[in-house]
């Protein structure tokens, strides 16, 4: 299905961006990883403008065209009380920035049937305290993600997927931590890999700016004092 298509992976030297670019690679893909960490492919900062530009380059350099962009990196989560101005920049520009001007740097190297995939997070529409950077990151790709679906609309579906709590260890919970998931089970990378695969196949021609949350049913499921093995620490049911 994927022989001889061009992914590039965001953040794929390690967790979900490994298993996705992994996953192309056994379907036949040749897969561009750009990581902080060392790869085979690119190393480089994709909060710098001139090396998301290089990067894009030496892409179509070696082939030509793209089929698939999964933006995956992952950007810093720090909070109201720790956040620095430039670290809350910093995590926009990984977070949303660098989506935007990779899928602006590719737009006119995108193969017939192409598709964007970015990786958003659960934390789109809900929070922990002290997570304001990642948060407002993966807001804004979520909403960049139907925004890219309508100005590429017939040479690019573009979709995102928000992931829940995904062990990129593959550890097996048992206990609360399991039972409280109405999947009954901690989510991980193949979770996702899989779904990533989907929306880029033919199968999933009539899908395009949707963001498929993958978390297990958490963000649907309401936890109150004593419930599925959870304490109000200090208060009342």
């Amino acid at each position: 299905m994927f022989t001889n298509k061009v992914a590039v992976v965001t953040g794929g030297a390690k967790g979900i961006g490994k298993a996705i670019a992994e996953e192309f690679r056994k379907a036949g893909a040749h897969v561009c990883v750009i990581d902080l960490l060392p790869n085979d492919y690119y190393v480089g900062d994709l909060a710098d403008q001139t090396v998301l530009e290089d990067f894009a380059r030496k892409v179509i350099e070696d082939y030509g065209h793209v089929d698939y962009l999964i933006n995956n990196a992952l950007p810093l989560m720090k909070g109201l009380d720790q956040c620095s101005y430039e670290e809350f920049n910093y995590a926009l520009r990984v977070g949303v920035t660098a989506p935007f001007y990779l899928s602006k740097l590719f737009a006119p190297y995108f193969a017939p049937g192409a598709s964007i995939v970015n990786i958003s997070s659960s934390r789109d529409r809900m929070s922990q305290p002290q997570t304001e950077s990642y948060t407002a990151a993966k807001g804004g790709i979520s909403a960049l993600t139907h925004a890219l679906a309508v100005s590429l609309a017939g040479k690019a579906r573009v979709n995102a997927i928000a992931p829940g709590w995904i062990d990129t260890d593959y550890t097996v919970y048992e206990g609360p931590d399991a039972t409280q998931q109405p999947a009954v089970r901690v989510g991980n990378p193949m979770d996702i890999a899989n779904m990533v695969l989907f929306l880029c196949s033919d199968k999933a021609g009539f899908i395009t700016g949707e963001n498929i949350c993958i978390d297990g049913g958490m963000t649907r499921q309401m936890i109150y004092h004593n419930d599925f093995g959870w304490t109000l620490q200090g208060g009342n049911s």
